[in-house]
């Protein structure tokens, strides 16, 4: 059995035949999957200085005198790399001084503290296949972020007390601003909500819950789902970006939600993030900085604030360092030019051509984490995965991102 390292949920029944060195056949992937697996062998990147190829020495050589006279440098990504690479990443920050900060939305970050702070109860996939007969994808589409989600864990599977599954004893309530693909499977308890309506339909559920009338959308739909979440057994809300955007700064509003869902029954909550070790990365952070996100490695202790944010921290650094990621396309348009303002040299350590390698004076090509390189990573309920690499590297010199950083780490 293989791994998929496509996405956060890091299935690992995938079955893969190996021929030559190299892959031929492939089963149980999504199609999401079947693309991280096809990746394999389209659009690998190249040692590259300032567009032109290079050895890789040479590229590891100049990546290293960048980070060597920068001032203040950003080594931003990180969700897209195994624990081990990760911690090789914190390593390099603290001998640079520098900030480090990964690309997922800072309103992730509220949720995943608050998880990890046990203000609001979690679970595991495994509880969620075996035992929960409610499943509320509220802001998030995991039909297309997280495509084998429904079929494994939260509405086709058979589990060990859910023996008949999505026919009698599972539903899904969906809540978002559009009929996704998960709405559409879920059609009977999709609740649709303006941009940024969030915080009103929080407001509206916890008047259900209290037995008063609620103030927006439709009062009977809203009773009705008051209903059903009194009714249930075992519960969670799987949180997804849309959700976290629109309550950002009201966090506080979700957590009382939870707490009065708990004083009736039982539910958990299960964050979504898409890449596949970003709740890795959090972990890491959070036990060897005291944060999870945005961290100053200057100094004598670890500086959180909004200074350290990759939005303002992209506006002060001289010199980037993305891996694990593809910045430029991931973030804000802002953002994202203040990563390439001249005078800021850019290094990107990637598998692929993105635009960020594009973009970047420095190219260091690495192993994809999963198949050409092992280690571990947390899946998004914070269960630990270890794998070996599937197959060996294409190029006899191309190194995991781990090796890479360590390389960097002991020539600075």
């Amino acid at each position: 059995m293989a791994i998929c390292t496509g996405c956060s949920l890091l299935c690992e029944d995938i079955e893969a035949t190996i021929k030559d060195g190299n892959v031929t056949a492939v089963k149980n992937l999504c199609r999401k999957g079947n693309g991280h697996y096809q990746a394999l062998k389209t659009d690998r990147t190249k040692p590259m200085i300032d567009g032109k190829e290079v050895a890789l020495d040479a590229a590891v050589s100049k990546a290293v005198e960048i980070l060597k006279n920068s001032k203040n440098p950003l080594l931003c990504g990180w969700s897209n790399m195994t624990m081990e690479a990760q911690a090789a990443g914190i390593l390099l920050a603290r001998k640079l001084g520098a900030t480090i900060c990964d690309t997922s939305p800072t309103c992730q970050e509220d949720l995943m503290e608050r998880i990890m702070d046990g203000k609001i109860p979690t679970c595991t996939l495994d509880d969620v296949r075996n035992f929960a007969d409610t499943s509320v994808f509220w802001g998030s589409d995991p039909s297309n972020s997280h495509p084998r989600h429904l079929s494994r864990f939260s509405y086709y599977p058979r589990g060990e007390k859910r023996q008949k599954s999505y026919e009698e004893e599972r539903i899904c309530v969906t809540v978002d601003v559009r009929k996704s693909a998960t709405a559409t499977l879920c059609s009977n308890y999709y609740f649709r909500q303006p941009p940024g309506g969030d915080a009103e339909f929080a407001e509206a559920v916890l008047a259900v819950l209290d037995g008063k009338i609620p103030k927006v959308g439709d009062k009977k739909r809203m009773i009705e789902l008051g209903t059903l979440l009194r009714k249930t057994e075992y519960g969670v809300i799987f949180p997804g970006p849309g959700m976290l955007l629109a309550l950002q700064g009201k966090m506080d509003l979700f957590e009382k939600l939870v707490a009065k869902l708990n004083e009736i029954t039982k539910f958990k909550v299960l964050p979504m993030p898409e890449h596949c070790n970003t709740r890795g990365y959090y972990q890491l952070m959070r036990e060897q900085t005291g944060f999870i996100n945005g961290v100053s490695l200057r100094g004598d202790a670890p500086a959180h604030g909004p200074e350290q944010r990759l939005a303002a921290a992209a506006k002060s650094c001289d010199a980037v360092l993305a891996v694990g990621s593809d910045p430029l396309a991931e973030l804000p348009l802002a953002t994202a030019r203040a990563l390439t303002r001249a005078n800021v040299p850019l290094i990107a350590i990637d598998p692929h051509r993105s635009l960020t390698s594009d973009a970047a004076k420095v190219v260091i090509p690495s192993a994809m984490s999963g198949l050409e390189a092992g280690g571990t990573a947390l899946r998004m309920d914070g269960v630990k995965i270890a794998f070996e690499p599937l197959i060996k590297p294409g190029k006899p010199d191309l190194l995991s991102d781990e090796q890479i950083l360590a390389r960097i780490m002991e020539a600075i």
